[in-house]
């Protein structure tokens, strides 16, 4: 069955607002967007739900999950699913551990179950991106939540310090997140990802083959796009039109 939906929110450890401490105002507006992003996914009708993101290697992780936070001074362990007993430390990379902190804060009861969690490593091509995409599914509609940060290099404070290539980098993801536009997402340059330290371009690009494999028309809604603290943040809705 078809994917239905798909939601896109970046994946820094300063989302959570106990993290960013003092700061965590000058993100109001990025974490209002992704609950209404996610809001929006849990309520497209369909009937279960994966969640794709970078991670140091390429795996799937099935429920109950357990991500952790202690690197970042919060001793908080967003879940997926009810851990049993004896169940396994935490080992969600940081992109899925914020998914499922998103998801905890957005998620009715009612709300499609999460099936699967998936990395992928960023240094995967475009090509596997979109096969691994289109391999998703099953006999029921999915929708698809996706962690992804642009590129870290916007201005001398930035992580990855200034690189004038950036700024078009980023609104060239913008504009194709906004159109819901599988060609533009599946021609990011891997090189040039990770020059720019792209932290989502594997996970976009497993979006376009999964969207792509399904078939149809796609409207795209971008709802965020800037660069606090030298970082591009996107937040981006696609449905069927």
């Amino acid at each position: 069955m078809p994917l239905v939906a798909a939601a896109v929110c970046p994946h820094p450890p300063l989302l959570i607002p106990e993290v960013a401490g003092a700061a965590a105002a000058e993100l109001d507006d990025l974490r209002r967007a992704c609950d209404t992003a996610v809001t929006r996914l849990v309520d497209s009708g369909a009937d279960e739900l994966l969640v794709v993101g970078d991670g140091p290697s390429t795996r799937r992780y099935d429920p109950p999950l357990r991500g952790s936070l202690a690197a970042y001074g919060l001793p908080v362990e967003p879940t997926v699913g009810r851990p049993g007993p004896g169940s396994s430390r935490p080992d969600l990379p940081l992109s899925l551990t914020i998914g499922a902190w998103l998801l905890g804060r957005s998620r009715p009861e009612s709300a499609p179950a999460v099936s699967a969690m998936y990395a992928v490593a960023p240094q995967t091509d475009p090509a596997s991106c979109a096969q691994l995409g289109a391999g998703w599914g099953g006999d029921r509609n999915w929708a698809l939540l996706v962690l992804g940060d642009g590129s870290a290099c916007r201005g001398a404070a930035a992580p990855g310090y200034a690189d004038p290539r950036a700024e078009a980098y980023d609104s060239g993801v913008a504009e194709a997140l906004a159109d819901a536009d599988l060609d533009a997402l599946l021609d990011l340059d891997p090189e040039l990802s990770a020059q720019l330290r792209v932290a989502g371009r594997a996970a976009w690009q497993v979006l376009a083959g999964a969207a792509r494999a399904a078939g149809g028309d796609w409207r795209g809604e971008l709802s965020y796009h800037a660069a606090p603290y030298g970082v591009a943040y996107f937040v981006a809705t696609w449905e069927r039109s």
